[in-house]
């Protein structure tokens, strides 16, 4: 008996190897423009030099800024390597790689999910509470769809909340994926109060003991104010059915269009507390560093990244891996 559990454990481990293996290969695939983007510029930016010198510094710059890690952050990590070589007296260009490893990974703020498994939820919280905001075009709902896919893959229940009801479109797309990934969702007409919406989505979900409630809200950026006012009166809202929702208000971005997406994280930082980014389409740019800038900027964690259209193409964001995937592992 001992020994078919024992047999057993090997196999399961053995299976979840495999997986992990996949998503890493996934993963890895994803960021490949990214990553021949960044190490083609710096393999030009130290040709010919056996020491980290002022000129390779200067070429450094100009390649972290180019890959939309953004200006602040870039100037953040030479500061960082000229601290190293005024420390360390000297630094051969083959060690610039750690170095930058070290230094990229000590900048991205910590997302608590390191040690997790995937799609796991705080056990305290019931239903958890996750709004979800960004503007059009970023990939939001389909967003949305993929993580109902991952949450009730992992035994979980899910409602989805289409409290985007200034857009029929967003409605009915968000109806498609709730239909595609056999979870309930919660709607009213087009141009209804989105909190309103809110309200019944979270009502619905305490009385049916879902584990989870993702809300949709409105993809537009024109009015700060009335954008935040929105907000504000959604999470009020929530808050008479659940006292403390939302447990989590996601920002949805758009990583291949680099420097703009960090604009509108800031924007949406000024309207609303945001918890957590994700960010999508990784997979179709060499812009992935906006990633490493838009995280030590505005210090907000990175959560979930798109990495291609495929449903398990929603990942957790490690930073670990994130930094293995452009870098190499050690």
């Amino acid at each position: 008996m001992y020994f078919c559990s024992f047999i057993f454990n090997i196999e399961l481990m053995g299976f979840f190897d495999f997986f992990s293996k996949d998503k890493k290969e996934n993963l890895d695939k994803g960021l490949s423009k990214t990553k021949e983007n960044v190490f083609d510029k710096i393999a030009r930016a130290v040709a010919g030099k056996s020491k980290v010198d002022d000129d390779v510094l200067d070429n450094l710059e100009e390649v972290l800024i180019t890959s939309d890690v953004g200006v602040e952050t870039t100037l953040k990590v030479i500061e960082r390597i000229e601290r190293r070589i005024a420390r360390d007296k000297y630094i051969n260009t083959n060690e610039l790689t750690d170095i930058l490893r070290e230094e990229i990974a000590a900048l991205l703020q910590d997302n608590k999910v390191e040690e997790l498994e995937d799609f796991e939820l705080p056990q305290a919280k019931k239903p958890y509470v996750i709004m979800v905001v960004g503007v059009n075009g970023v990939g939001k709902t389909t967003t949305i769809g993929k993580l109902a896919y991952h949450f009730k893959k992992a035994g979980k229940k899910v409602f989805l909340g289409a409290a985007d009801t200034f857009r029929a479109a967003a409605v009915e797309q968000l109806t498609v994926w709730s239909e595609r990934v056999d979870v309930e969702i919660v709607k009213q007409s087009m141009g209804a109060d989105p909190a309103s919406v809110a309200f019944d989505t979270l009502s619905s979900a305490k009385s049916h003991d879902a584990d989870v409630v993702i809300i949709d809200t409105a993809g537009r950026l024109h009015n700060k104010t009335n954008l935040m006012n929105e907000l504000t009166k959604i999470k009020n809202v929530m808050r008479k059915v659940v006292s403390d929702a939302p447990h989590e208000v996601l920002l949805v971005l758009d990583g291949s269009t680099g420097q703009n997406a960090y604009n509108q994280a800031r924007e949406f930082a000024k309207a609303t507390e945001i918890t957590a980014l994700a960010i999508t389409k990784l997979d179709g740019t060499a812009k992935g560093g906006v990633v490493i800038g838009i995280s030590d900027q505005l210090q907000i964690p990175v959560k979930y990244i798109g990495i291609g259209e495929g449903l398990e193409d929603l990942q957790i964001f490690r930073k670990k891996e994130f930094v293995d995937s452009l870098f190499g592992s050690k």
